[in-house]
């Protein structure tokens, strides 16, 4: 992060960095690697669940004379003078766009807070602990059945999330998996991707995953017809 920053900047650019599947996950060092900005979702790892609220961040340099290009009346200075002018609030919160939807929010705040209370360096530990589990019991207990790591080996390399190929019968399976409660995501053409919030997600329930999917391996519960209707969320 740090070293594409300083190339980007050195070659008169901003960088602005995508959180949405670390942050809540691993540590991210924004000041230290002397980012501008970065956005992410507050649905996947911040716990904050479906529609939660996004998020931007600024570095301090910038947070006083950057424009916010959605605009919004609670990004403004005084919101209800109702002036005919635009004047953005100081620093960060000229980047609010709109009315807060208080109710995503306070899901989203109850999330954060968990986040917050434990130690980021605990979680990715046991973030690489279960995606390693993972990948290890599939390649074990699931061996002859065209199954192919997809994502990086080495846990330093991979986020919260560990991805198998399926050549033939990616979707079949994931929603076999998805009726059985194991709530994965297929991504086209053939990766099943398994996702591992680190907070709560325990190496028990990797391993009832991983039974799950022997046995709709083995029993061949995929080629059910059921299965194989494409939905539009996949």
């Amino acid at each position: 992060m740090a070293a594409l920053t300083k190339a980007a900047q050195e070659a008169g650019g901003l960088t602005v960095w995508d959180l949405a599947h670390s942050a809540g996950a691993l540590p991210v060092d924004l000041l230290g690697s002397h980012a501008d900005f970065a956005v992410g979702c507050g649905y996947k790892y911040l716990n904050g669940g479906p529609g939660a609220p996004a998020f931007v961040w600024a570095h301090p340099r910038h947070a006083e004379r950057f424009w916010q290009p959605l605009a919004g009346w609670m990004g403004h200075a005084a919101p209800f003078e109702f002036t005919t002018d635009y004047r953005p609030a100081p620093g960060v919160a000229r980047y609010l766009c709109g009315t807060p939807p208080v109710l995503s929010l306070a899901a989203l705040e109850c999330g954060v807070d968990t986040v917050l209370v434990a130690d980021m360096n605990a979680l990715r530990a046991k973030s690489m602990a279960l995606t390693d589990l993972f990948i290890g019991l599939v390649e074990e207990r699931c061996a002859g059945h065209e199954l192919h790591l997809a994502s990086p080996r080495h846990a330093a390399q991979r986020g919260s999330q560990a991805s198998f190929a399926h050549a033939t019968a990616g979707y079949p399976i994931m929603q076999a998996l998805i009726a059985r409660g194991v709530i994965g995501d297929f991504r086209a053409p053939d990766i099943l991707r398994f996702g591992f919030t680190p907070l709560y997600t325990r190496f028990i329930d990797v391993w009832d995953a991983v039974e799950h999917l022997v046995q709709v391996l083995q029993s061949g519960e995929w080629r059910e017809a059921r299965f194989n209707q494409r939905a539009a969320v996949t």
